[in-house]
């Protein structure tokens, strides 16, 4: 039988996901620089103390972009075997977690309109834990689908009520 112990898990997330995590966090650091322009023209005074803001605004988005989807790239894994998923996720702050097979309740995909553009999904495993479900992020759509069916069939072949 096989030891189900906290450990890295074995698999990586699509290359794909570091431009899509770059897209995400631009478009968000877009809508500030743009809010900071708008103050800019409608304000009117205090140009150099705007400009600057602008200035710092800017150097923080470079470097928030440059290196928080590379950092995330090397910390998200995830892996299943017969008897747990385990998954590893963050960048400041990471998470480790496995989930016994015979504890999942219901496995889900979903891909939002930004993931659809990148050809990617996510994969959620909700389980009798307290602690929420495990959610795989950034696989590209092959792979969310055939994780999808294995963890089903693993789920649905493993004695036990999953409570």
């Amino acid at each position: 039988m096989e030891t189900t112990t906290l450990r890295p898990p074995r698999h990586r997330v699509s290359r794909t996901a570091i431009w899509y995590w770059t897209a995400r966090a631009a478009l968000g650091w877009l809508i500030l620089i743009a809010a900071q322009v708008v103050w800019l023209v409608v304000s009117g005074d205090q140009v150099a103390a705007h400009v600057t803001g602008l200035a710092v605004t800017a150097a923080a988005a470079l470097a928030h972009l440059a290196v928080m989807p590379q950092w995330r790239y090397r910390v998200h894994r995830w892996e299943t075997t017969p008897s747990a998923v385990y998954t590893q996720s963050g960048w400041f702050k990471q998470e480790w977690r496995i989930a016994p097979i015979s504890r999942i309740q219901t496995v889900d995909s979903e891909r939002g309109p930004l993931e659809q553009l990148f050809g990617l999904a996510n994969v959620t495993v909700t389980t009798a834990s307290a602690a929420g479900p495990l959610r795989v992020s950034g696989l590209d759509r092959g792979t969310a689908q055939r994780l999808v069916e294995e963890l089903t069939a693993n789920a649905q072949a493993t004695a036990g009520d999953a409570t």
